[in-house]
């Protein structure tokens, strides 16, 4: 008997009447989006390696930080919390969402808590804002808003945002590696940033970060089978060899320094998992102060997660000629679930994340990839210690690799529209520029509009690319507002 199986978003996906294959290829739909088990197993296996500093980063920073008492958190706690949510979160969206998207602790998310809300309450009130910032993103994703917001946005605004989130996380793995960095404030400064430390390159970690990249290009260009896989590998073994041999200082690789371990094995510490207080930051906060961090929360959250599953998606070739997303409504909720999630953790919100794009550089085309780098963040539970042997220089350039393949989206932009010519300009300028999706979406949605507004075409914009535009005009202008009301 024939199996009939039910297309899933759009007809291209589904799988065809008779079709003889394994159960997980079926599953997973492995064939029909041009892929292979190997390939997902690598690209599952790549896209961890890339993100997996997100298990010492959130740590450090919201370890860095102290609460309205005082008080201070576990590392070993939040190192336990951030695996969990990264392990649990990615399974299920490969296994719910069937997309190459992992999830862990959102890096536009995480200082909002650290430095903006915890200050201002308890760690169990900020966590508990957490988890409402999580609920209102399910509710948008069960009701369907979400969805209709981002089928709102023009084509084009959505492929400028694949372009300059290429950008965004080029610039990243070179600051990452300290290709790239800030130049001090200063007088007399007339560059924001620097080529290496001191507007020269120079030391053993800037020369392995180049040497990883010549060979990570030279592979891709080749188009040699892990390409990114087998650079981030050989970097790594290079690094440890050579901090061996010259006892190269820590502080000069960054926040990694490639050392094997002493220890392969520590014991998680889950005295952090459901420690909130949902509506405790309304009160030690005031109602108004609080309702502005979930604002902010819920803000960042939608739209960062948007960008990257739309930028993505499209890199993997997920998404329709609409410009829609395959499964975006399951995707979308399982992101709410994990912002939701990371507050019951006590971590920051969980979504997707932009180094996701690694694994799709591999090949990854499906939610197999997820599950791979699932199990392998869950595993890092276990063995923490190894989450500490590859260095940023050995990693960043997967991401700067990554980022020029993103650039090539410029060709499906309609530069000869005058339409979109600004705000696509806009939109990829400001997200690298701000290290912020969202304030690129805002920027690039505004000056949309308004080119609509002046040249006597409002009506089409449309009532929610409207409310979006006045939301983040609102967004833009808050410290404005409040000073204003303030003098009142």
């Amino acid at each position: 008997m024939t199996q009939q199986l039910r297309p899933e978003t759009i007809g291209s996906d589904s799988e065809p009447a008779g079709s003889r294959r394994s159960a997980l290829d079926r599953y997973f739909r492995i064939t029909t989006r041009g892929s292979t088990i190997p390939r997902e197993l690598r690209g599952g296996l790549t896209t961890f390696v890339a993100m997996s500093y997100i298990v010492l980063l959130n740590p450090l920073i919201l370890g860095s930080s102290s609460d309205a008492t005082g008080a201070t958190l576990s590392t070993t706690a939040l190192t336990t919390s951030t695996a969990l949510c990264a392990g649990v979160l990615t399974i299920l969206m490969g296994l719910v969402g069937n997309a190459p998207l992992s999830m862990a602790a959102g890096l536009g998310a995480i200082p909002i808590v650290a430095f903006t809300i915890a200050p201002e309450m308890t760690w169990a009130q900020a966590f508990g804002l957490v988890v409402l910032e999580g609920i209102c993103i399910i509710l948008m994703a069960v009701s369907g808003v979400r969805e209709r917001i981002i089928n709102a946005i023009p084509l084009p605004l959505k492929t400028a945002l694949t372009v300059g989130i290429g950008l965004y996380i080029a610039l990243v793995g070179l600051v990452s590696a300290g290709f790239v960095t800030r130049v001090p404030d200063a007088a007399g400064t007339t560059v924001p940033v620097q080529m290496g430390a001191s507007g020269s390159l120079g030391g053993w970690p800037i020369a392995l970060f180049c040497l990883t990249l010549l060979l990570m290009v030279v592979l891709v260009a080749r188009k040699v089978p892990g390409a990114i896989l087998i650079s981030i590998a050989a970097g790594t073994v290079l690094s440890i060899i050579v901090n061996a041999v010259f006892d190269i200082p820590e502080s000069a690789w960054g926040r990694i320094a490639p050392e094997l371990p002493s220890s392969l094995v520590s014991v998680p510490d889950f005295s952090l998992l459901g420690n909130i207080d949902l509506f405790g930051g309304f009160v030690s906060a005031g109602a108004v102060a609080a309702t502005v961090f979930l604002f902010t929360l819920v803000l960042s959250g939608f739209f960062d997660a948007m960008g990257t599953i739309t930028s993505v998606g499209n890199e993997a070739g997920l998404m329709d000629s609409r410009g829609k997303v395959q499964g975006m409504g399951r995707i979308l909720l399982v992101d709410g679930v994990g912002a939701a999630s990371g507050g019951l953790a006590g971590s920051a919100p969980n979504t997707v994340f932009l180094e996701s794009a690694a694994g799709v550089g591999e090949g990854a085309r499906t939610g197999l990839a997820s599950v791979v780098s699932g199990v392998l963040f869950a595993a890092t539970m276990l063995f923490t210690p190894l989450a500490a042997v590859v260095p940023a220089q050995a990693a960043a350039p997967a991401l700067v690799v990554v980022g020029g393949m993103m650039m090539a989206q410029c060709a499906n932009i309609p530069w000869s529209n005058s339409d979109y010519v600004i705000p696509v300009f806009l939109t990829v300028a400001v997200i690298p520029f701000t290290y912020s999706i969202t304030n690129g979406v805002g920027a690039g949605l505004i000056a949309y509009c308004a080119i609509k507004i002046c040249t006597g075409r409002a009506r089409e914009i449309g009532w929610i690319m409207s409310v979006l535009s006045v939301i983040f005009a609102l967004y833009f202008g808050v410290e404005g507002i409040k000073e204003l009301l303030g003098a009142g």
